[in-house]
């Protein structure tokens, strides 16, 4: 088994990855990236919409775009990149066991920052395994990555921004979206992406669930039935679509695999996917030299990972001695200020209240005194 050192490893090379790498690596960090795709920048290179908010955050650029721009940066930063690559352990002190081309290593890092992102939910129910059903995620993959369509006639579960952003998007493909189904009563994404999918005339039925998929070797038939409050379906209410093809966006839970093998301690939050690592603001969890960002902490949006990998990176470096202290709490004040705004309005108090939740449960888990590293 081969040893590797680096001063600081980032586990992930997504949005928060990337960012994160980029700002150690520009202070002086030896860094090296690891991923396991074979194509960095995460969910970015899947997404062809263009991105809303400011122009720091990339506004009116498409998501693949963006990929590349953060991409080149970290490129030039001179930070290596380990693609194809398995992290599969990690111990209380940080060593990480990795298998890169075919041969294992340790490798060891001063700072780790962990930014696995999160994957998708599922939902089960009769017919759920058939070939056909598959996350909404996997079908935005094929299409954008592969440019294989899916199927021809597709039911999506889930009106979050995920299933109506790949619902027009399988439109874009050529697909025929026959209908998006939506427990809630009412839409849960922004209603610049569902007023889209209406003026394509794909018919949203809020209030009614997937009771029942049909075929013998694939997708023939989706039942769908209206949900009371309890979101028990309705008897009577049931009717049926012909579909090739159905879509799970049913929500995503962060990929906190590895830090829970590092002992990190953790809270449980609904609005952030399920259990999620405690950390400061600097992003540092309970493991001194541990950082995290990104969707592992809580899902949110790419603009607030972009930000999390930022201040993560810049918090990492500093604690190295290659950042000057008042620049670097300068530099990590703009990013709070930017996090605030993006988790502040109509969409973002949610998680604005839920982000606060988890650092307060850090200060309490760290006895009312801060944590730095």
């Amino acid at each position: 088994m081969k040893q590797v050192t680096a001063d600081v490893v980032v586990i992930g090379a997504g949005s928060a990855g990337l960012c994160a790498a980029y700002q150690a690596a520009h202070a002086g960090a030896d860094v090296l990236v690891i991923d396991e795709n074979h194509l960095p920048g995460g969910q970015l290179f899947k997404q062809i919409h263009k991105f809303f908010g400011s122009r720091v955050h990339y506004a009116g650029t498409r998501g693949y775009q963006i990929g590349q721009q953060l991409l080149e940066r970290v490129q030039d930063s001179g930070a290596k990149v380990w693609l194809d690559t398995l992290v599969y352990g990690m111990a209380h002190d940080k060593t990480l066991g990795v298998i890169h081309q075919g041969t294992h290593y340790t490798v060891q890092a001063q700072k780790v920052i962990v930014a696995t992102g999160a994957k998708e939910n599922y939902m089960a129910f009769p017919g759920s395994t058939l070939p056909g059903v598959m996350g909404a995620g996997a079908a935005q993959t094929m299409v954008n990555i592969h440019r294989v369509l899916p199927g021809q006639r597709v039911v999506m579960l889930g009106s979050g921004n995920v299933g109506l952003i790949v619902s027009y998007q399988l439109m874009q493909a050529g697909a025929d979206v026959i209908a998006l189904v939506e427990g809630a009563p009412k839409i849960g994404g922004y209603a610049v992406h569902a007023a889209k999918i209406r003026r394509a005339g794909v018919p949203i039925y809020v209030g009614h669930t997937i009771t029942q998929v049909l075929g013998t070797n694939h997708v023939e038939q989706v039942e769908i039935a209206a949900v009371d409050a309890q979101f028990t379906p309705v008897p009577g209410t049931e009717q049926r679509l012909e579909a090739d093809t159905v879509c799970l966006a049913v929500g995503l839970n962060p990929m906190t695999e590895l830090l829970w093998m590092a002992g990190c301690e953790f809270c449980y939050i609904p609005a952030f996917g399920g259990h999620v690592p405690l950390h400061n603001w600097d992003m540092e969890t309970t493991i001194q030299g541990l950082y995290v960002a990104g969707d592992v902490t809580g899902v949110e949006e790419a603009s607030s990972a972009m930000e999390e990998g930022n201040m993560a990176g810049i918090a990492a470096a500093q604690a190295l001695g290659l950042l000057d202290v008042c620049d670097a709490e300068s530099r990590k004040a703009e990013i709070a200020a930017r996090l605030d705004v993006l988790r502040s309005g109509l969409f973002g108090v949610r998680r604005r209240t839920a982000k606060q939740q988890q650092l307060n449960a850090m200060d309490v888990s760290m006895g009312g005194a801060s944590h730095n590293g």
